[in-house]
């Protein structure tokens, strides 16, 4: 197993939580993992990401290189954008399709979801209308974690359980509106 990761957002929107439960989860399961994360001006909004690199064999570099990810997440089209020169030809692109305006600048969304669209593996998802039905409107980052794991050779319920724990000091009603923010995210199309 072999998957090169690129997570991508704004700061806020958990990007660095996705990871930790990845990278949890690979711990679990004994795959080699390496994580690291630039963090920008995340708490002004600016951007974030992470490069998360699993394998069965071990990972001697924690960077991705120019076109070689397998999957781009991204909590907005921008940041996926941002980051598509990280994206190998047989890569995937996961993204929100709703964009956090962040900037006086920010590029026209139908453009962006069109260059989103026209790419060979590519996946837009309304992860707010997700996380809404999960019952916590704060779960995007864990609806976008759900789809990531239809990429991955990780047992689900081994994801779940990272979850659960993650959240466990938020309660009951947190962890459980977690894993089925997960689990829609999971089955979305």
């Amino acid at each position: 197993m072999k998957c090169d990761i690129v997570l991508a957002g704004v700061g806020g929107q958990g990007i660095l939580t996705i990871a930790a439960i990845l990278g949890k989860v690979a711990v679990a399961e004994k795959i080699h993992v390496k994580q690291s994360e630039i963090h920008g001006m995340s708490q002004r909004g600016g951007s974030v990401f992470a490069h998360l690199r699993l394998s069965s064999e071990p990972i001697f570099a924690d960077q991705i290189t120019a076109g070689a990810a397998d999957l781009i997440v991204a909590m907005e089209p921008m940041e996926a954008m941002r980051h598509l020169a990280s994206l190998s030809t047989d890569g995937t692109l996961i993204t929100d399709k709703a964009p956090l305006v962040n900037i006086p600048d920010y590029p026209e969304l139908e453009k962006l979801l069109g260059e989103v669209r026209a790419l060979p593996h590519a996946l837009l998802l309304d992860t707010a209308a997700l996380a809404q039905e999960s019952g916590n409107l704060r779960n995007t980052n864990i609806v976008l974690l759900g789809a990531i794991s239809n990429y991955l050779e990780l047992d689900p319920a081994i994801i779940e359980k990272a979850i659960a724990e993650h959240f466990a000091s938020k309660g009951e009603k947190v962890v459980s509106a977690a894993v089925k923010a997960f689990q829609l995210g999971k089955n979305a199309k």
